[in-house]
């Protein structure tokens, strides 16, 4: 199987640890992965914002970008969700794109593993993000894998279906709105009492862990993928 790596825009600007994590983890786990050079961003910002020629030149790209791939593999919900749900019906143009999927998707349904070897010594809460919860319906998955990971102690999230307030761009456009509802997604993870918040999203986690450093929060946010990819020589 040929496996391809989609970082998205935001792991690749900010968070590049999360695209290394999750080769890491795959490798471990025996599979191969490439990553196509030429990728760029899927489309989803401009989409959202009303700029819907320049979301269809993207997904026209994307699909050319990853031609030839069985898979491709992002270790982000929304991105996932917006290739598999939105790309069939702005990139008619293109050959159709190889099946993209979350991390954790690929992990539990195609790989057929929960317990990937992990070692993270540490208390964690779950934040089920919007897209990967109502668009991709990843249902448990990362839960199961979160407490297959050895040492760790995995905390109820209080109001754990509630939007972070990120939104993409609605950040920017309610910034007020966003932020209480950020404040008030960093005050349930800190009630649960966990020394770090997980996402499969570093959007979202990037808006969280702003939120928790400017409040001095006793919280750290960290993507899944990273927990998922540590082990005992990492300790």
């Amino acid at each position: 199987m040929r496996v391809a790596l989609f970082i998205t825009c935001v792991n690749d600007l900010a968070f590049p640890q999360t695209g290394r994590a999750t080769v890491a983890l795959l490798e471990r786990l025996g599979v191969r992965v490439e990553f196509p050079a030429q990728q760029t961003c899927c489309g989803q910002m401009q989409y959202n914002t009303g700029y819907r020629t320049q979301a269809v030149l993207l997904a026209e790209k994307f699909a050319r970008d990853f031609e030839g791939f069985d898979a491709v593999v992002t270790p982000s919900g929304s991105c996932a969700a917006f290739a598999r749900d939105i790309h069939p019906t702005l990139a008619s143009g293109a050959a159709p794109a190889p099946p993209v999927y979350d991390l954790t998707e690929f992990l539990t349904d195609v790989l057929g593993v929960e317990d990937v070897g992990a070692y993270f010594p540490h208390r964690v809460t779950y934040h089920p993000t919007c897209h990967s919860s109502r668009l991709l319906k990843l249902g448990d998955r990362p839960l199961r894998l979160l407490r297959a990971v050895e040492g760790l102690e995995l905390a109820e999230l209080p109001a754990a279906d509630e939007c972070c307030g990120f939104g993409g761009t609605f950040s920017v456009k309610n910034p007020d709105v966003s932020a209480a509802m950020g404040t008030d997604k960093i005050a349930h993870a800190t009630e649960s009492g966990a020394q770090y918040l997980a996402s499969a999203d570093n959007s979202c986690l990037m808006h969280l862990g702003g939120i928790a450093q400017r409040g001095r929060a006793p919280i750290k946010t960290i993507h899944l993928a990273e927990i998922l990819a540590s082990t005992k020589e990492d300790a």
